[in-house]
């Protein structure tokens, strides 16, 4: 039987007298089937603009769970998501997408970066999709290049560029468009302990340059540390501020 959960808060650190950017309160999410699992309950956080907190948890605890109903990518069996001054689970699934395509930046593990496109073209993406003139495009691409130091690859393909340098393509791609939030899963699970520590100081650097909100999924003491603060999900499905940095 599943523990009872408590409702609790996480709140980063917000900057006087701005509105949350995002607000989450009272989430919950249960996957049905032979075995029904609850893997979130009661879950509520908020966010201002310039706020990156961390969620920590083990693997398959419902950090990556919690992203997804964030994007509008699942729906919540209970609570609400409000960004932007916008309640997601009132917006069909056109809206949701132009919301994600507009307001939302994300990194992966993976870095998906498309190997026949090079880092300029990868990078130019999201303005493509979002109808940005040509005219600012390719300033705004050198610029985000510039900012992710590899302003010197724009024109590289990804086979020549290490594990390191394609997770700041992939920074640079999620940012490029200039989102409101942007939503980190495991980033640097696929590199090594130098080039995670550089990729992890230039993401939570561009967030705070953009004036974008950010949470961080990480399963890693050392990634959380670079947050403003940490919350930990746990088997019960408590997000709690533990209050790391």
């Amino acid at each position: 039987m599943q523990a009872a959960v408590r409702p609790a808060l996480c709140f980063g650190l917000l900057i006087p007298g701005l509105e949350h950017l995002l607000s989450v309160r009272n989430l919950g999410k249960t996957f049905s089937g032979p075995r029904s699992k609850t893997v979130l309950e009661g879950i509520s956080l908020e966010l201002g603009a310039r706020d990156y907190i961390a969620v920590m948890g083990e693997s398959g605890i419902g950090k990556s769970t919690l992203l997804n109903l964030v994007a509008g990518l699942e729906r919540p069996d209970a609570g609400q998501i409000v960004f932007d001054g916008r309640d997601i689970g009132a917006l069909d699934d056109d809206a949701l997408t132009l919301m994600r395509r507009r307001d939302m930046g994300f990194v992966f593990q993976a870095f998906h970066v498309l190997p026949y496109l090079s880092v300029t073209q990868n990078v130019a993406l999201p303005l493509l999709l979002n109808g940005v003139a040509d005219a600012k495009l390719g300033a705004r691409v050198a610029a985000m290049l510039d900012a992710v130091r590899l302003g010197a690859e724009a024109q590289a393909m990804p086979r020549e560029l290490s594990g390191g340098e394609l997770q700041r393509v992939a920074i640079a791609r999620a940012l490029v468009h200039r989102p409101r939030l942007v939503l980190a899963d495991e980033p640097t699970g696929n590199l090594d302990q130098e080039s995670a520590s550089q990729v992890l100081s230039l993401l939570r650097q561009c967030v705070k340059d953009s004036g974008a909100a950010g949470i961080l999924v990480t399963h890693s003491p050392a990634a959380a540390a670079t947050a403003d603060r940490v919350c930990m999900l746990s088997a019960g499905g408590l997000l709690a501020d533990v209050g790391m940095s």
